[in-house]
């Protein structure tokens, strides 16, 4: 499922328009893509947590060359899925 699946299906099961659901739907994903570049966790009851992980610098290989490289600190961002999703996956009721 893609954007435009999830924009289509919000339209027809609450009987929006296909651009305004797309609109909502790029408007939600914004916020929690600001929140998260902000730092912030963004924690979605029933569904999951999104948040920043801080991946310090470390020593790597270069695959091709074998030779040491220096790869630098990062930050990535995680998502935990909360346990109605985690039971809805392994087949539990919710």
């Amino acid at each position: 499922m893609n954007t435009a699946d999830l924009a289509e299906k919000l339209a027809t099961d609450h009987d929006l328009p296909k651009s305004k659901a797309k609109q909502l739907l790029e408007a939600a994903f914004a916020a929690v893509g600001d929140a998260i570049a902000r730092g912030e966790e963004v924690s979605i009851q029933g569904f999951g947590k999104f948040k920043v992980s801080d991946r310090p610098a470390r020593e790597g290989r270069n695959p091709a060359t074998g030779e040491t490289i220096q790869i630098a600190a990062s930050r990535k961002a995680a998502f935990a899925p909360a346990k109605p999703l985690k039971d809805k996956l392994n087949g539990a009721e919710a």
